[in-house]
């Protein structure tokens, strides 16, 4: 069957008739997902080319367990929980850690001069101090705070409830402030 669906379909609809055997379900879903699944990949592994391939992986994933799909799940967290875990795989594999890069915005000013450093530095501690706290609560940070992404969204994506995002937001801020704070006096 290859008949293009109604573009009014929902995801799960769309993810329905693609199961059902509607090959114009998938490149709807390809259409649907494909952009957000970059724009995603890309913040983590800051590598166009990679996060390209992670796309291409994700929609080879969800061919492959298509069947596995339980009808009447939302499909955005299947969808990004697979796009997440290809990219936890390519960081295991190559071992390194993800820095998430801060973009910050600075105004020159000529008495300013020294602020790049001072930014870089700050931006440097941050990066060390993320990666001493847990996976769940790194990512958690990383997808609300750096992304913007609601604790709802993120609750979606990391496949657990907004409550328990909320919780490992609060303990990862607070982590994160005792990390810098320690850093800043020179503690250890």
């Amino acid at each position: 069957m290859s008949s293009s669906p109604p573009s009014n379909f929902s995801d799960e609809e769309l993810m329905e008739a693609y199961i059902d055997g509607d090959d114009g379900a998938f490149q709807a879903l390809f259409q649907r997902y494909g952009p957000i699944l970059l724009r995603l990949t890309r913040r983590h592994l800051r590598d166009d080319e990679l996060a390209e391939e992670i796309v291409q992986q994700t929609f080879f994933r969800l061919h492959g367990a298509r069947n596995d799909f339980r009808r009447g799940s939302k499909l955005r967290p299947w969808v990004m929980t697979i796009a997440m875990n290809l990219v936890r795989e390519h960081w295991r594999r190559t071992k390194r850690r993800k820095m998430t890069a801060l973009e910050v915005e600075t105004q020159a000013a000529p008495e300013a001069d020294f602020m790049p450093l001072e930014l870089r530095q700050r931006s440097e501690l941050l990066h060390v101090a993320l990666q001493k706290l847990p996976t769940s609560q790194r990512e958690v940070v990383e997808l609300h705070w750096f992304q913007e992404r609601p604790y709802a969204e993120v609750a979606e994506i990391v496949g657990t409830s907004e409550g328990a995002v909320r919780v490992r937001a609060h303990r990862a801020y607070a982590t994160l402030k005792q990390l810098l704070v320690s850093e800043i006096r020179g503690d250890e």
